[in-house]
Formats: C-alpha cells, sequence, structure tokens
C-alpha cells in the first residue's frame, strides 16, 4: 500500500512515503505530520525528469540514465546553489550541447527505467547465494538526491565512513530565501499538531527574519570597511563578502534549518545507513528513511533487500535502539555537575608516538620485523628520530602530499566544545572516530565580533534567548532529542575526534586554511598547538607544515581569485 496525503494547497505534500501501512503503524510516530514542498514543474520539464530521476514530486529521489561524470557535476554545483537538484538539472544541465542529455532523453521511453530490474535482481541473487559474500553489496552502488532534510538529519545521513556525500553550504547561499511561501525549516512530526506547535513556528520565523536582517546588512558593512581592490574582478570580491556575511549570520539559523544533501554510496553502505536510521529516535530520520529505501528499490533492489526483514534488518535496528535506551538510562542515573573546560583539550596520546611513528616508517623499507624496529627507534636520540620522520614526510609541495601508513601508527583524542555550525564541518571528516552528544543549551553560545560592531548584540542575545526558551519547553513536553530542532547553529555541542597522525595531517591543515570559516580554523589551530606543545611531539607538528596560524579579514578572495583564473584559463 503506497500512501501519499496532499493538503489543500497544491504546493504542499504532506508527509509523504512509499512504505507499506505496517511499516508505518511499526515505525510507531504520527505518519502524516511532517510537511515538504513539493516543487512545481511544467509538463514537459516532468516528461523530461521522468527519464531521469525515479520520482518527480518526493523529497528523496535517485538518479539514472545519466553518466556517473553528469551525476558527480551535479552533485557539485548543488552544494552552492539554492535550487533544487532536479530544477538544476533542467535549467544548467539539460540543455547544454556538448552532454548530449536533451538527444539521449528523445529516445528513451517513458516507461523504461534503464535496466531490466527483475532480471538484473536475479542474477545477483544467483551470484550472492554462490558466493554468500556481503562484500558483493560494495560493488553496486546509486547517487541518492536528499531534499528538504533539517540539521539534525543531514548528520545522521553523513554518519558512514565508506560513502560520499555533498550538502549544501551555509556559506554561499541566502537562507531567508523562502521554500515555496515559507522559511527553510523542518517542523518534526512530534511537534506538528501539538499544542507547541505554533510557537515553535513562530520562534523559527524569528530567527530567519533576524537572520535575514543581519546578513543583508553586514555586506554593505563589509563593503564598506574592506573595500574592493583593482586586482579582483568584481564576481570574485562579491562572492567573498557573501560568504563572510553568511558565515557570520549562520550562528542564528536553527538546527530545523532544511538542507540539500547528494549522497553516493555502495549497497552496503546504504544497508548500514537505513538500518541506523529505522532506530533513530527522531521521527524525521525513520520516515526519512523509508523514503530512501523506497527510492533504492527502484535503483539497486537487491542491495537493499534485508533491511526491513524481520530477522535481518529490523533485529539489527532493535539492537540499535535497546542499546541507545539502556544507556540513556544508566546516564539518567548518573548525577554529575557539568564543568566548563576548554574549547579544545587533548585527552589521550601515546607518550612514545615519536618513536613508533619513526619504526613504522623503516618498516616497509627494511627486512626487519617490527619489534626490532621499534628497539632500534628507542635507541635514537630525539634528532635522529625527527630525521627519520622528516625523511618520511618528503618535501612536501602542498598539502595534498601526504606522509605515508606509517602515521597511522598513533592516535590522538580531542574532547571538542565548539559552536554547532563548525561542528557542521569538522563532522564531514569520516577517517577517523567522532561521537556527539544532544544539542544543546547547557554550554552556551558564541558571538562573532561583528555583531558587537554593528551595534547588534541585543538582537542577537534576545534571540538566542528565545530559542534556549524553545528548546526549555520542548524538552519538558517531549524529549532531548526532539528539542535539538530548536537550538541555533551558534550554541555549542560537545565532541569527541580521535585520529591517528596522518588523518591529522589531513584535517588541521585543510581546516586551518585562509578559506576556512574562522571558528573552526582556531579549534584546529588549537589541535595542532596541543599535539606540538602539550603531547610534546615536535617533529610529528612541525611535518604539518601547511597547518595556518594566519588571520586573514577577507578569508575566501584568494579561493575566489584563483577561480576567476580557472575560469579564464578554460576550466
Amino acid at each position: 500500500m503506497w500512501i501519499s496525503i496532499r493538503s489543500e494547497g497544491p504546493s504542499v505534500r504532506r508527509a509523504f512515503t512509499r512504505v507499506t501501512l505496517k511499516g508505518v503503524l511499526e515505525a510507531g510516530y504520527p505518519y502524516n505530520n511532517g510537511v515538504y514542498y513539493e516543487e512545481p514543474f511544467s509538463p514537459d520539464e516532468r516528461s523530461v525528469l521522468e527519464r531521469f530521476v525515479t520520482n518527480t514530486d518526493q523529497p528523496v529521489f535517485g538518479l539514472v540514465n545519466l553518466p556517473e561524470v553528469v551525476k558527480g557535476a551535479l552533485f557539485a554545483r548543488y552544494s552552492r546553489s539554492h535550487k533544487s537538484l532536479r530544477r538544476l538539472f533542467l535549467d544548467e544541465f539539460h540543455n547544454q550541447p556538448e552532454l548530449g542529455i536533451a538527444a539521449v532523453s528523445s529516445a528513451i521511453p517513458e516507461d523504461d527505467p534503464g535496466v531490466r530490474l527483475n532480471k538484473a535482481e536475479a542474477l545477483y541473487d544467483r551470484v550472492f547465494g554462490e558466493y554468500g559474500d556481503d562484500s558483493v553489496a560494495q560493488l553496486g552502488g546509486a547517487h541518492l538526491a536528499c531534499e528538504q532534510a533539517s540539521n539534525l538529519l543531514t548528520k545522521v545521513l553523513e554518519w558512514g565512513r565508506i560513502a560520499a556525500y555533498l550538502e549544501q553550504s551555509t556559506r554561499y547561499i541566502y537562507y531567508d530565501r523562502p521554500l515555496g511561501e515559507s522559511y527553510r525549516y523542518h517542523v518534526p512530526p512530534e511537534v506538528a499538531g501539538s499544542t507547541l506547535e505554533d510557537e515553535y513556528r513562530t520562534t523559527m520565523d524569528a530567527l530567519f527574519d533576524q537572520y535575514s536582517l543581519l546578513v543583508h546588512e553586514l555586506v554593505p558593512y563589509f563593503q564598506t570597511r574592506f573595500p574592493k581592490t583593482d586586482d579582483t574582478s568584481n564576481r570574485a570580491y562579491n562572492a567573498t563578502i557573501r560568504a563572510k556575511a553568511c558565515d557570520a549570520a549562520r550562528g542564528l539559523l536553527p538546527a530545523a534549518t532544511t538542507s540539500n544533501v547528494g549522497v553516493y554510496g555502495s549497497g552496503q553502505a546504504y544497508e548500514s545507513l537505513l538500518i541506523r536510521m529505522q532506530a533513530h529516535p527522531l521521527a524525521e530520520a525513520r520516515e526519512y528513511g523509508g523514503m530512501m529505501l523506497s527510492e533504492l528499490r527502484e535503483v539497486i533492489p537487491s542491495f537493499v533487500k534485508r533491511v526491513d526483514l524481520a530477522d535481518r534488518g529490523r533485529a539489527w535496528s532493535d539492537y540499535i535502539s535497546d542499546t541507545a535506551q539502556r544507556m540513556n538510562e544508566l546516564v539518567s542515573a548518573m548525577d554529575i555537575d557539568i564543568v566548563d573546560g576548554p574549547e579544545v583539550a587533548l585527552v589521550d596520546w601515546d607518550p612514545e608516538a615519536e618513536t613508533k611513528v619513526a619504526a613504522a616508517a623503516l618498516y616497509a623499507y627494511s627486512d626487519l620485523s617490527d619489534d626490532q624496529l621499534l628497539e632500534a627507534a628507542r635507541g635514537m636520540d630525539p634528532e635522529e628520530r625527527a630525521r627519520v620522520i622528516r625523511a618520511f614526510s618528503g618535501e612536501r609541495i602542498n598539502r595534498r602530499h601526504k606522509p605515508g601508513r606509517g602515521m597511522e601508527r598513533v592516535d590522538y583524542r580531542f574532547d571538542i566544545k565548539s559552536d554547532f555550525g563548525s561542528f557542521r564541518d569538522l563532522q564531514r571528516h569520516r577517517m577517523l572516530t567522532l561521537e556527539w552528544q544532544r544539542l544543546g543549551t547547557n554550554h552556551g553560545y558564541t558571538t562573532p565580533d561583528v555583531i558587537s560592531d554593528t551595534g547588534r548584540m541585543p538582537e542577537w542575545d534576545s534571540a538566542m534567548a528565545r530559542a534556549g526558551e524553545l528548546h526549555t519547553k520542548l524538552e519538558e513536553r517531549f524529549r532531548s532529542d526532539v528539542a535539538q530542532y530548536a537550538v541555533p547553529f551558534g550554541y555549542r555541542i560537545r565532541f569527541v575526534m580521535q585520529m591517528n597522525a596522518r588523518e591529522a595531517f589531513h584535517l588541521l591543515e585543510l581546516r586551518t586554511a585562509r578559506a576556512g570559516h574562522p571558528d573552526y580554523r582556531r579549534v584546529c589551530q588549537e589541535m595542532h598547538r596541543l599535539i606540538r606543545d602539550k603531547a610534546g611531539h615536535r617533529a610529528i607538528a612541525d611535518a604539518m607544515k601547511y597547518v595556518d596560524y594566519g588571520e586573514y579579514d577577507l578569508e575566501r578572495i584568494d579561493s575566489e581569485r584563483r577561480a576567476d583564473e580557472r575560469a579564464e584559463n578554460g576550466g
């Protein structure tokens, strides 16, 4: 049974998905409370889209009948545009003569799925039965567009290590641009229809109103403070100013703010993600998982066959939710006051890190055992070990030149308390261990200096206080998970990042680059300082030669100038 419930208006569809009614009832949440905007398309546009996407009216859909490079280019453009993926495809890709997509689309019958799914599924089942290996599911994948997902849900979607994600940026578009007739925020099913829905919507609207006022006020402010120079194009200058204004104002955006995420994953990656989504405490995640499963069954049905089987995926989901419940009960019984601490703390490291890295660096180039090399490294003085590490790091021309896997021999564990906006960027690093706590108001919020400079501190504090009051009411009425939707990006969240030294090269050099947001640049600069000074691993820290401690007024200006140069040179 498929369910599709429409409101009275033509442009809004209420919480639709293609799942069985049995599945909806078993999920235990109100099915028809969330609201998604249904984008209008002309009959001709819809006819084109039907050949390349798995549906034309839902927030989750797969891409079919397109070259992989086109799918990748679509997702790349997606992250910096206010447009939906379907609209981007129609406006910027379909009629590009060099791609030839328009010619192909006219040759594809409307009822042709692009692949003989029934026969393909039978073949897969036969191969899988012969080999009995889950790794077979790593060899097939799908591109999925996930639109109108709250910023809580985007973190769920991006949880897995072995998929690829591109998320709509808060830096390149103004988030006060409406979606239909309302601001871009999600009303959770738990809140919709409750006595708190009106207050929730009023508070969300007020946050977006204040964001809109501030972000558009900051553009002329920064233009006056940082005038354009002759060596910068109008395009590069305007893009830089817009990014700076958006960066400063984003702290007002609530976690309910919706975003678009492009996902490419293997069948195995999707299976793991969907099983977790079935067990998630938020109705939005469970409902969205149902939509994703429906669309994936249009593209890679065999790879997600086990997700909702009672003795496979459902049993796994039950295990996850039961474990979470037990852990929440244990934490609830603890009576320990929160103690304030630094923004970044290095809480665990190996005192022998440089000795072990030196030994590991030599391993692939020798015939000696690991134990022998470790003993040899212990016999070296600090300068000798540093010389090995320098040789292993090599003459790095840019930050993309990374030392080998010998740097993976040691780990660093950081306890971080930063604004949620910075966490969103750092959370996208997946080749490490990352755990985060619920978003709340216990740790206070950050305020950019420019807010005080422009005299907007009272409005900023008032908006944060109002959101905090709503958070408290939601927490009392529902629970902490649901209350997260009300919390603006400026509030702090606590999370742990544990990474080996090789991954530290990638994260710290990338996230301290000039073009990065000042808040996460500061966090990563402190992580590097702690490796060097607190852990005392100077040779490892010094090898991270592209960690940038500079302070800049117009962070993105060099990046935008390089973009101009690439455009002038044809790419």
